[in-house]
């Protein structure tokens, strides 16, 4: 059975033949029948190149050039949306996660597990990074799914009718991992160290971020909207209680000149709440012509050696349990 390993790739050219020399004999101790999809996201060095002399050297080396840069998000979905693999496994070019875990995925995966997780319980990442996305799982586990690791995961192997199932779901601005951990199914988790980069710099932006935070609780939770309407429900509680108190006031203290510093400071007040509402709202709508316009997550300029089309379109919903072994 055909193991797939997805590696979206962006400016990592010092970092190519290492993953190479480093994942091959670890995968040709699961088996010998494997390819490697490298989903190029529009680097501007020599990483295309690269990945062309290796595949030169050893044909189950396979890659995917996008038309430009889409994020690591929309190159995982390229490469889930053309890997052929009875198992899917995406890991990064920078070694940051130790590919020796595969197997450990591949032998749960045998033993009847539709994902395996590789979970960070500790990471090497710089100080401002780490508390970032620990923030950032918090609230992921906090609000949304309250069984959620706190370390976060972002590689991992999934079984065949999981990435048809994935490929299947039409959403565009979201987290393909989030979208598999949703799913359900059989899951297990392993935790591991999350390494330090030997060469290269992450790509990930803090308006990445940003924007991969906003995604999450805008397209898996009713948290922003909710919040909303009950701080409009508190603020009208407020305007009432404070209407009351200044009649009460006038009536029966003669007391009713509050001044022109507490009428400014609430006019602000809710005209900032209202651009904040209007904003959420804004995300909301964006999203959804965004959906209605269906423009492509991404583009695909060429490839070698990847067949084009999805394959087993119909796998998903015609999926009959078998038992699982790498020949």
């Amino acid at each position: 059975m055909l193991l797939s390993v997805i590696v979206p790739t962006y400016n990592e050219e010092e970092n190519i033949q290492l993953f190479y020399d480093t994942v091959s004999p670890i995968l040709n101790d699961i088996t010998n029948d494997w390819e490697i999809l490298f989903v190029n996201d529009g680097s501007i060095d020599k990483s295309a190149e690269l990945i062309m002399g290796l595949r030169e050297k050893d044909n189950r080396i396979c890659l995917i050039n996008l038309s430009r840069n889409y994020g690591s998000y929309s190159a995982i979905s390229a490469g889930f949306l053309h890997a052929r693999g009875d198992a899917i496994a995406c890991i990064s070019c920078d070694l940051q996660d130790p590919p020796e875990l595969i197997k450990d995925f591949v032998t749960h995966w045998q033993a009847g597990a539709d994902i395996a997780w590789g979970v960070r319980a500790t990471r090497s990442d710089p100080g401002l990074k780490s508390f970032y996305a620990n923030t950032f799982y918090w609230i992921l586990k906090r609000f949304i799914w309250r069984d959620f690791p706190e370390g976060g995961m972002d590689y991992g192997l999934f079984d065949r009718r999981i990435i048809d199932t994935f490929n299947k779901i039409p959403v565009r601005n979201t987290i393909p991992f989030l979208t598999i951990y949703d799913m359900g199914f059989r899951q297990v988790q392993i935790p591991y160290h999350r390494r330090d980069r030997r060469f290269g710099y992450g790509k990930w932006t803090f308006a990445r971020r940003v924007k991969s935070a906003v995604d999450v609780l805008l397209d898996f939770s009713f948290l922003p909207i909710r919040t909303i309407s009950l701080l409009g429900y508190m603020i009208s509680f407020l305007s009432f209680v404070y209407a009351f108190v200044v009649i009460i006031n006038r009536v029966f203290f003669g007391l009713g000149d509050v001044g022109w510093p507490s009428l400014a400071v609430i006019i602000l007040f809710l005209g900032g709440l209202q651009l904040v509402v209007l904003g959420v709202i804004g995300e909301y709508l964006w999203r959804v012509a965004e959906q209605v316009r269906e423009r492509p997550r991404f583009l695909i300029m060429d490839m070698v050696g990847v067949e084009s089309g999805t394959p087993s379109e119909n796998q998903a919903e015609d999926y009959i349990p078998h038992a699982k072994h790498m020949s």
